[in-house]
């Protein structure tokens, strides 16, 4: 017989195969396991408004969920929403037992769903894989805990640490290789966004090419003061999204011919009351962005980074120099050692991706 670890890893698996299709839930895998050990059902949550994992595994499991243990990567849910409380569904099923990774931070369960199973008498434990299920899940904990999307902040530097030849210069630094796995995140994340710098210098399109992605993908673009050009590339490409750029309503009245021109285009203007990156990311959580992959500038960056706002890192390192005349990704003041942790490094063609998290005191 496995141990829990095993079997919860089992269900980490399945909730992983739904990354990218989930939003505004999370990734959830749930594993049924018979008294002598034998898994009789498995299943996990594949997009907002389907079957939640709990249920599609009991459905797999029929009446062998008697008795059974019940492996789940998060709380069982205890409120209705777009389906019924899956607590009801394990008491119905007369599940014995109950192993959850880690609670629900959604206000709305926050531990009741393993409350109403304890008073079923069923038994509970939580914690197995829990810091893997967080991880999994970074995006949906940061905009229930936090009020606000998860950051990851994506960036292809030479080996000497810029991102430019020179200021207002576009500079392809990153390989073929290391592009299809940008394109591979992309086909996951939220949204994707820059600042208008990057917009101006580079004219990203911010589309998921030659990947497959379910859902829209949203694009936005920081852009206070209205810089962004009617003709941008993004604004050709909203089949794929909605593009929406992010000012104020002061800037809104100021340069109102420019707004009109990029509403005429396709934009949708989005005004934050103060223009700051808190009241800003608070925004994007409200318009249902729980994951932001954010590909530059370095201005954006750093203004993010100060801010305390960034999450994770993506970090291209390619093996072009640029000399003293290129532009740096990010200041001393702002990266400092050491900054990550659960880092990753990758070899992707003639490039190295380096990957991570931010250390956190929240």
């Amino acid at each position: 017989m496995l141990t829990d670890a095993a079997y919860m890893a089992r269900a980490l698996l399945l909730a992983g195969r739904a990354a990218g299709r989930t939003t505004p839930n999370p990734m959830v895998g749930a594993v049924v396991v018979s008294p002598d050990g034998v898994v009789v059902g498995a299943g996990f949550h594949a997009r907002a408004g389907d079957a939640h994992a709990e249920v599609r595994a009991l459905d797999a499991a029929g009446a062998a969920a008697r008795g059974a243990t019940l492996y789940c990567t998060l709380e069982p849910c205890s409120h209705h929403g777009r389906t019924p409380p899956c607590v009801d569904r394990v008491i119905g099923a007369g599940i014995a037992r109950v192993v959850a990774a880690v609670e629900d931070p959604n206000p709305c369960v926050a531990g009741r769903g393993l409350c109403a199973l304890t008073e079923a008498g069923v038994r509970v434990d939580v914690g197995v894989c829990g810091e893997a299920a967080r991880r999994m899940n970074a995006p949906f904990f940061s905009v229930m805990q936090r009020g606000r999307p998860f950051v990851l902040a994506k960036v292809a530097t030479s080996l000497d640490g810029r991102v430019a030849a020179g200021a207002g210069q576009a500079t392809r630094l990153s390989s073929a290789a290391a592009d299809r796995q940008s394109q591979l995140l992309r086909a996951r994340v939220d949204a994707v966004a820059v600042g208008s710098g990057t917009v101006l210098t580079d004219d990203p399109q911010l589309t998921a090419r030659e990947v497959f992605r379910e859902r829209p993908l949203a694009r936005v673009i920081f852009d206070r003061r209205l810089r962004t050009p009617p003709s941008a590339r993004v604004l050709s490409t909203l089949a794929a999204g909605p593009v929406y750029v992010l000012t104020t309503a002061e800037h809104v009245m100021r340069a109102a011919a420019s707004a009109h021109a990029l509403e005429a285009a396709g934009a949708t203007l989005v005004t934050v009351f103060d223009g700051g990156i808190p009241a800003t990311l608070a925004t994007l959580a409200g318009m249902g962005i729980q994951w932001l992959l954010v590909e530059g500038g370095p201005s954006l960056h750093g203004a993010l980074r100060l801010a305390g706002a960034i999450d994770a890192v993506r970090i291209v390192v390619t093996p072009r120099v640029l000399g003293a005349a290129g532009v740096p990704w990010l200041s001393s003041h702002q990266l400092p050692v050491p900054w990550l942790c659960h880092v990753d490094v990758t070899a992707c063609g003639p490039d190295v991706i380096i990957e991570g998290d931010v250390y956190r005191t929240d």
